[in-house]
């Protein structure tokens, strides 16, 4: 059914889930907007935009699409073309060009800490390939990824995580949909995981409203009040 709000989509990254959101989740609905939060894949940057896109095509009416980390780079690639989506916001995320790839901006500039926390978990595919499930270290979650989250909380994150194909962080994005969307980005000055300066690098090249936040990566959990607000000035920014 099509309703006065646009719909809000949010889209996680890898090492969470859809819970992360759990409280922007609350400001957004308290304030209005009916809200999908798409249970990302972490299987390989297509095949999870393809599913983002599946999403997206079941929804009428204007949408508003958020992506933490990962996610980011998904939406890029899902919503190419997509005539009802009318903003992306950036969460402490990727925005890619054609031929980039998440782990090669996960390490473009230096501070992140990410990569020497990871646990690699070999898996089969559906397909009986090899393949590796990345985790980080649970005694390194709260330090590396959610230092401004409450110990206990970032302890029951770090159990919790869902882990991501590695592969899917090598592949080599083929659309850039943000080129003809306006965009947000929240920029997070305490990220370990995609530091800031990569994260402001892709904003100001993509002609992204910058927003700045004292926060960790984790900062929809940490401070989801703020990425609520970015939210909604996004939705109203672009409302018919």
């Amino acid at each position: 059914m099509a309703t006065t709000q646009p719909t809000i989509v949010l889209v996680h990254g890898a090492f969470a889930d859809s819970s992360s959101w759990n409280e922007v989740i609350a400001t957004l609905r308290g304030d209005g907007y009916p809200v999908i939060a798409a249970a990302n894949p972490l299987r390989t940057l297509h095949g999870d935009a393809e599913y983002l896109r599946t999403v997206l095509d079941s929804i009428e009416g204007p949408i508003v699409i958020a992506g933490h980390s990962y996610g980011g780079s998904v939406m890029s690639q899902a919503i190419d073309g997509h005539p009802g989506v009318k903003a992306l916001v950036y969460v402490a995320s990727f925005i890619l060009e054609e031929g980039e790839s998440t782990g090669e901006f996960s390490a473009k500039f230096p501070g992140a800490e990410l990569g020497s926390a990871l646990h690699p978990v070999p898996v089969a595919t559906p397909d009986n390939a090899e393949a590796v499930d990345l985790y980080i270290e649970q005694e390194k979650f709260h330090a590396v990824f959610a230092a401004d989250v409450p110990e206990e909380d970032a302890a029951l994150m770090a159990v919790t995580q869902r882990p991501i194909i590695g592969d899917a962080l090598e592949e080599k994005a083929t659309k850039a949909g943000w080129r003809n969307v306006p965009t947000w980005n929240i920029v997070t000055l305490q990220d370990l995981a995609v530091p800031a300066e990569s994260q402001r690098f892709m904003g100001d090249r993509a002609g992204s409203k910058n927003v700045e936040v004292d926060a960790s990566h984790a900062v929809t959990v940490s401070r989801p009040e703020t990425v609520a607000l970015v939210i909604d000035e996004a939705a109203k920014a672009t409302a018919d």
